[in-house]
């Protein structure tokens, strides 16, 4: 029997070994050797992450007292993490126990799941329009609400183009994270409710003492799934602002394509640095995530 299980195994097993473990240990090896162009010189170390953190264009740390874009790769990314994930989980979180019980709420989050089957590439024309001024959606809403000063293209300015791309972000991606507290919803006893109505428990109380314990596992889900969205983020920033103005929205996985891809003559040793360093920062973080739940 259990040779019988390792056989069905075997074909997940050999997808895996193929396109997900061999690309890592390959591209964790390529980041201690030196290349030329795409040519393999020698071992080097970590001679490529002393280069990367030397690099502005990764981490710049110069740009902190003057409180102003750009910080480096690294940062943003650290800071597209620290907004995209808890807007997603509260925003997933209030949809789903808003639209639980109301007439009407497939078709309700059947439009709301459509930013998450939208490709990226696409999302990132969309995000681009949405912050155009003075075509886009959010500048139409601030001139409707008197703050026609505040009109901006809001992906053309240093300060504001890295907010407009989160927040392009979370609309595409927060239907996935409404989705799964939809299913963990349905699964907390409706015995505890009403318990909690007998007591007299207020809906807020019901929603924080129950609820958002009850979803935990959930929770879990979407902020490790969210941790995974943010580190692999290029092909919207790279439609809508290819990383600029000046820097000031390039994250790790646009930084990456450049040096592997765009850059003459590619440096690969620092591209495997960058996705060895992603994997390193993904991995802990679902770990650090796991075992805070436990």
């Amino acid at each position: 029997m259990k040779q019988r299980r390792i056989l069905f195994l075997l074909p997940a097993l050999m997808l895996l070994a193929t396109f997900a473990f061999y690309p890592t240990v390959e591209a964790i090896r390529m980041s201690f050797w030196s290349w030329e162009g795409r040519q393999m010189l020698g071992f080097t170390g970590l001679s490529n992450y002393a280069d990367l953190f030397a690099r502005r264009d990764f981490f710049n740390p110069a740009r902190f007292p003057t409180l102003g874009p750009p910080y480096g790769a690294l940062i943003h990314s650290l800071i597209w993490m620290v907004i995209y994930l808890p807007m997603v989980a509260m925003l997933g979180l209030v949809f789903a126990v808003l639209l639980r019980d109301v007439r009407g709420s497939p078709v309700i989050k059947s439009m709301i799941l459509i930013g998450m089957v939208v490709p990226m590439v696409v999302g990132g024309i969309v995000v681009r329009f949405m912050f155009d001024d003075p075509a886009g959606i959010i500048n139409g809403l601030l001139r409707f609400m008197g703050l026609g000063d505040f009109t901006r293209t809001w992906t053309a300015f240093p300060n504001t183009a890295l907010p407009a791309l989160i927040l392009g972000s979370v609309w595409f991606r927060v239907g996935f994270a409404m989705i799964i507290y939809s299913a963990g919803l349905e699964l907390i006893p409706e015995e505890l409710y009403e318990a909690a109505r007998i007591d007299g428990a207020s809906r807020w109380k019901t929603f924080r003492y129950i609820t958002v314990p009850m979803v935990k596992p959930c929770t879990l889900i979407v902020v490790i799934m969210s941790t995974i969205e943010v580190f692999r983020m290029f092909d919207m920033v790279y439609v809508a602002t290819f990383g600029g103005p000046g820097g000031s929205s390039m994250v790790l996985g646009l930084l990456l394509y450049l040096q592997a891809f765009f850059r003459l003559p590619p440096d690969i040793g620092v591209a495997s640095a960058i996705a060895t360093f992603l994997i390193l920062m993904a991995t802990a973080m679902a770990y650090f995530l796991v075992r805070r739940t436990e």
